[in-house]
């Protein structure tokens, strides 16, 4: 078994943080959208200006997936004011989980989505939720494979380009500290 760590990020890890933001979402989406899109995108959301701000923002948390000391995917979650459509009290936000292509299958998705799962079980919260693009599917079969019910659709803009993200959630038992058996379409 590959020996993968997840460590939280700090504002000191900003570069590394910028850099695999840059190649992880290039490599995800380059192929379905055009070079202007996505560079305009990868300018405005991972410049060092935005991500700075995010690293320092209290209702927002990054980590590193780490394999002998390198990077090789991070999750950004976020809490209450932060989050990026429904800013409930009693939810957390996956906005986002990716790794390199190099490491796909081999877990470390799933481990980010473990630190993800945890943080929202220790805080107590009601459900956890995310937006996934329509034409990504090997990320809804991720989260559906972890018990994430598809439950409305938001608009993402990447560049110029309007497009349609898969809201899902999946519901907690914060008495218990697990997902609830019941995770129907709501």
């Amino acid at each position: 078994m590959t020996n993968f760590q997840i460590k939280r990020v700090t504002p000191n890890d900003l570069d590394e943080l910028q850099t695999i933001s840059r190649i992880t979402f290039h490599e995800t989406f380059a192929g379905d959208n055009s070079p202007e899109d996505m560079n305009k995108y990868l300018d405005e959301e991972f410049s060092a200006g935005k991500l700075n701000k995010e690293l320092k923002d209290r209702n927002t948390q990054f980590y590193f997936a780490t394999l002998k000391n390198k990077i090789i995917g991070y999750l950004k979650i976020n809490f209450g004011p932060s989050q990026t459509e429904l800013q409930n009290e009693n939810a957390v936000e996956i906005e986002r989980i990716y790794v390199l292509k190099a490491y796909y299958g081999k877990n470390p998705g799933q481990l980010l989505y473990q630190k993800a799962l945890e943080i929202a079980l220790q805080k107590k919260v009601d459900f956890i939720w995310l937006g996934v693009w329509e034409h990504n599917l090997r990320a809804i079969h991720f989260y559906k494979k972890n018990g994430f019910v598809a439950f409305d659709k938001h608009l993402f803009k990447l560049g110029d380009d309007d497009q349609t993200d898969i809201m899902m959630k999946l519901s907690l038992d914060h008495k218990t500290g697990s997902v609830n058996s019941d995770n129907s379409r709501s």
